[in-house]
């Protein structure tokens, strides 16, 4: 049999093999009776491929691709079981092309270069055109792409490649500027659903000889997670089973047997997905870590999307978390990068991670409730114009206008805090941020009282009387002096602050305030 150093030449036999000429598949292991069910499955014709419907207009790469109707690179670029592999033997049939296959995980640059040769000799004597198959593109070093550059860019290989990996990270710049990139995407759970009925009632599959339970067939869908070789391989073996036990039915018990992995009752669009998530968040709410962990893995096992879960991730470091642990935010939102940058399976450590960190981290809502509360206040219709030593003074004409007029530059003062108005003259005095005592918001709740004292221009609070007892000398009152910020001065926390949103209790306490009631600065009172 002719080969040209790499692979045998020869044409496959079976149903889907080349046609005898010139050209031929290099590569691809002919289909056999015997092969597994997704090798089987695989579509014969673009009509049959499931899933890509975006690629599949008439005229699009794809279509010119596999009809060759236009010798372009191209670089596939999707999840496992979304049809790159698929594509690629689709090319391979047809018929004026010769079409060599390899795989990045055991060719070198020596095995490039031969079918480079090959195909450049072939080329010169007038025959067919070679399409290089490269499978797992990304596992190629630098070195290894670089060979490749000078064929593609003439056109002595048509290079298709397949990566599950983010071809603006995983191939060089050069190569990926001179190919095509066309993304697949994950198949949704009604494409997974009517290739395993495909699979069940046509020849090439099951030929009818079994038929397959609707909760059994949900049970597949959910585990496959858009992956349909994986659900193709496990309804083999759930048929497998089936056979063994001579039942003509596949039933859910058989299915969960066959893959060992049990059935989870988790609709994505029904009441099980709520409840579920409902009861991941409240879990980290409520600081009971090892719960947060079965309903994360919950989720996973059902084939929830990791995208989704990250985002409630980082909706809780905000809603949750808040200003108690600030790294909080910093973790979920590195694990929603993750969920991007590394995928299932790997990316539920991350996941777990983040879910550990937020359910074990000191919770404040603090966040949550301060601007809830300010948009409450601007849907009210409260907030009047800017202050107009904050207006824009930077344009020819602003100084005139008055803008920016008063307006003091806080690091000018020591403390780098000064006394001046940032709100709207029917806001002042409002407080929107309660601080919660926990975490390392407990700093923050000391120091606001006096930056909100120095920011207002209100008084320091007067010091509290000594007071004796039978059993010791005079001593200090019971309160603690706050911290400073940036001045040596001290005062004890004021009483004057005793309204709500930190408001005097009387107009008479401070210049530019308002009367109410509620609680204080602090969050005292608060329930």
């Amino acid at each position: 049999m002719e080969s040209d150093a790499l692979f045998s030449l020869g044409a496959p036999t079976g149903p889907r093999s080349a046609p005898e000429g010139p050209a031929g598949v290099d590569g691809f292991t002919p289909v056999a009776d015997d092969s597994p069910l997704p090798v089987r499955m695989r579509p014969v014709s673009l009509d049959e491929l499931i899933g890509q419907d975006h690629l599949l207009a008439p005229g699009a790469p794809l279509r010119q691709l596999v009809s060759g109707g236009a010798p372009m690179s191209v670089i596939l670029w999707g999840p496992p079981g979304s049809g790159k592999t698929t594509i690629a033997h689709l090319v391979a049939g047809a018929t004026d092309r010769r079409f060599v296959a390899m795989s990045a995980l055991s060719a070198g640059v020596k095995d490039v270069r031969a079918v480079i040769e090959t195909a450049r000799r072939q080329r010169r004597s007038g025959g067919p055109q070679t399409v290089l198959f490269i499978d797992e593109v990304h596992r190629f070093s630098k070195t290894q792409q670089d060979s490749l550059l000078a064929a593609v860019e003439d056109r002595t290989v048509t290079l298709l490649a397949a990566t599950t990996e983010n071809p603006y990270f995983s191939v060089i710049s050069p190569l990926l500027s001179r190919c095509v990139l066309l993304t697949l995407q994950p198949l949704d759970d009604d494409a997974v659903r009517g290739l395993l009925r495909r699979a069940v009632a046509d020849e090439r599959g099951l030929g009818g000889t079994l038929t397959l339970a609707t909760d059994a067939e949900d049970h597949l869908v959910r585990l496959a997670a858009g992956d349909v070789r994986k659900a193709l391989t496990a309804l083999e073996a759930a048929a497998a089973s089936a056979t063994a036990l001579g039942v003509g039915r596949i039933d859910l018990a058989t299915a969960e047997q066959a893959v060992d992995v049990a059935a989870v009752r988790y609709d994505r669009d029904g009441d099980a997905h709520y409840d579920v998530v409902s009861a991941f968040i409240k879990s980290m709410r409520g600081s009971d870590v090892d719960a947060a962990v079965h309903w994360l893995a919950r989720m996973l096992v059902a084939g929830e999307d990791a995208r989704f879960i990250a985002r409630r991730l980082v909706i809780f470091a905000s809603e949750d978390v808040g200003m108690a642990d600030p790294t909080a935010l910093s973790v979920a939102t590195a694990a929603a990068h993750a969920v991007e940058y590394v995928g299932l399976p790997e990316v539920q450590l991350n996941l777990a991670q983040a879910v550990i960190h937020l359910a074990t981290a000191p919770k404040s809502n603090s966040a949550t409730t301060a601007i809830g509360a300010a948009m409450a206040d601007v849907r009210a219709g409260r907030g009047g114009p800017v202050p107009r030593g904050l207006r824009d003074a930077h344009y020819a004409g602003a100084r005139g206008l008055g803008h920016g007029t008063g307006y003091r530059y806080p690091h000018d003062d020591k403390r780098g805090v000064l006394t001046q108005q940032y709100v709207p003259d029917d806001l002042v005095g409002v407080d929107y941020y309660q601080p919660s005592p926990h975490g390392a918001e407990r700093s923050v709740s000391t120091r606001l009282p006096l930056l909100r004292r120095i920011v207002r221009g209100l008084p320091a609070p007067p010091a509290r009387p000594e007071t004796r007892t039978a059993s010791s000398p005079a001593t200090a009152g019971p309160s603690v002096a706050a911290p400073t910020v940036g001045s040596p001065v001290t005062p004890q926390p004021d009483s004057a602050l005793a309204g709500r949103n930190g408001r005097p209790a009387t107009d008479a306490s401070g210049p530019g305030t308002k009367q109410d009631s509620g609680t204080n600065a602090a969050g005292e009172g608060q329930q």
